[in-house]
């Protein structure tokens, strides 16, 4: 039995498609697109697929195999992060990630000799966020922790 998850209908602000996360995300996205097939949608078309609201959620099963596609967009999210962190500090920030069929697993950034970011994973299945807004408050944050963690060990992270 097959059950059909409706698409987030909610537009995204403006504002929020514009932070420097989103449009490093929406490059990434776009830098994909080896045809072309992507070239006249709009941003906030991109994006869509990241955002899985508080009724799309409760429709997924509690255990499940994470889909390729969702595969795919988390390591999108993992590596906009980096490239904001390398941004910011200018040092290369590496992801590494780690996931078990069954979609739990582990996703760490490394600067050097310095982990900047490590994060536990699990229900993958359900990767996403509430609104374009939440999607862009989570990846500066992450990033702003990971800029914080290389400015207290510059040295680590430039080693």
């Amino acid at each position: 039995m097959s059950q059909t998850i409706e698409v987030a209908s909610a537009l995204p602000s403006a504002s929020a498609l514009t932070t420097p996360f989103v449009q490093t995300l929406v490059r990434l996205i776009r830098a994909q697109d080896s045809y072309g097939a992507w070239e006249g949608k709009p941003d906030a078309e991109l994006v869509e697929p990241f955002i899985v609201t508080k009724e799309q959620r409760r429709q997924m099963p509690i255990m499940a195999d994470p889909d390729p596609d969702v595969l795919a967009r988390l390591e999108l999210f993992y590596n906009a992060v980096s490239l904001s962190i390398e941004r910011e500090t200018g040092l290369v920030a590496s992801p590494m990630m780690k996931m078990h069929h069954e979609g739990f697993g582990r996703v760490l950034l490394t600067t050097g000799k310095l982990v900047v970011l490590s994060r536990h994973l699990r229900d993958v299945h359900r990767f996403g966020f509430e609104s374009v807004e939440k999607l862009a408050s989570e990846g500066d944050k992450l990033t702003k922790n990971a800029v914080e963690t290389i400015n207290t060990y510059p040295e680590v992270a430039k080693a």
